[in-house]
């Protein structure tokens, strides 16, 4: 590290050090978001990075303590107290990194793991949780008061080898160069979620664009919580959540009800998050004959698993996986 916080200019040739400017400050950048496509394809002008099942995460120091930032800006750090401590301890005093924080389920990142950490307020009260966590950074936005957006992501990567030491609960983030397709047979045999195949020699840019694609072994996206059914039987809460998009016009279409993937906890917490937002009539442009039907303001983000749209342009075999708090309700969109 001590190179590149003496002479970060030094490690790079001629045109790297053109595209070089002086970052202006602060720790956060707005992320850049991945395409999804249903074409995999192998081009050695791309990388390819295992598809992660966590919470993004921005991480950044400007002097002080590092501060960790959700993809929509809020700060989180809090929730990953073990994430601060090892940024603090590599003893670079200004930096932005891009990456996305896990649990573990086995071998298995595990969104619904990942659950008992997110929305916590007091570091202690995370820790207690004893689920542990891990930060894989795969992004170098800034160091030592450089903006190195402007790099190609080839390089932008070594310099993320270069400029930190990762030992857990940091972890650099790994990746293949050219041969995409074999890899996502691969990581579809392993159980992942799938891969993120970028433009080797793209300069960072944030927004969903085309120079990051994702390629998923199995079907699951954000949905807006528009409503409930009653409980049936001996469950407790809720029976099923009705959830939907935001279509081109801005108006929430319905895409099915989650009926599995629930524990009693969180039937319980999230009926009391439900209840809280409760409305008269539907938040959906669609009809929905569901009988014993709640409707509540389309504020909760929901992430869910599911096996295919069907051709009535609904879910099949739906599953809750947790709720997201990194992303605007308004930004749901169905992917394709």
């Amino acid at each position: 590290m001590l190179k590149c916080m003496t002479d970060l200019a030094g490690l790079l040739d001629e045109d790297a050090r053109s595209a070089l400017r002086a970052w202006q400050g602060g720790t956060w950048y707005p992320p850049a978001l991945a395409t999804l496509t249903h074409h995999e394809f192998s081009d050695e002008n791309w990388i390819y990075e295992r598809k992660l099942d966590g919470v993004r995460l921005i991480a950044g120091a400007d002097g002080g303590e590092p501060q960790l930032w959700s993809r929509n800006r809020k700060r989180v750090d809090a929730s990953y107290p073990e994430i601060v401590d090892a940024l603090a301890a590599q003893g670079a005093p200004s930096f932005v990194l891009d990456g996305e924080v896990v649990a573990f389920e086995g071998n298995r990142t595990s969104f619904a793991r990942l659950q008992k950490r997110m929305n916590l307020t007091s570091a202690a009260a995370a820790r207690r949780t004893g689920v542990a966590i891990y930060y894989y950074a795969f992004d170098l936005i800034a160091f030592g008061g450089v903006d190195l957006t402007g790099l190609a992501l080839r390089t932008r990567k070594r310099l993320l080898r270069e400029c930190f030491e990762f030992t857990d609960p940091l972890r650099l983030s790994q990746h293949r160069s050219g041969d995409g397709e074999e890899f996502f047979a691969q990581a579809c045999a392993r159980g992942w979620e799938g891969l993120i195949a970028k433009r080797a020699d793209r300069p960072y840019r944030s927004g969903r664009g085309r120079d990051w694609l994702k390629f998923k072994c199995v079907s699951g996206q954000e949905f807006v919580i528009g409503g409930y059914t009653d409980p049936r039987g001996s469950r407790s809460g809720f029976g099923a959540l009705l959830v939907g998009y935001y279509d081109e016009e801005g108006l929430l279409r319905y895409a099915g009800k989650v009926g599995t993937g629930y524990d009693e906890r969180t039937l319980r917490d999230l009926s009391a998050k439900m209840a809280a937002l409760a409305r008269p009539e539907s938040p959906f442009l669609d009809a929905i004959g569901e009988p014993g039907t709640h409707w509540v303001e389309p504020e909760l983000v929901a992430e869910v698993g599911f096996s295919e749209w069907t051709g009535d342009g609904k879910l099949r075999h739906p599953k809750f996986s947790g709720l997201r708090n990194d992303k605007p309700a308004r930004d749901v969109r169905r992917e394709a």
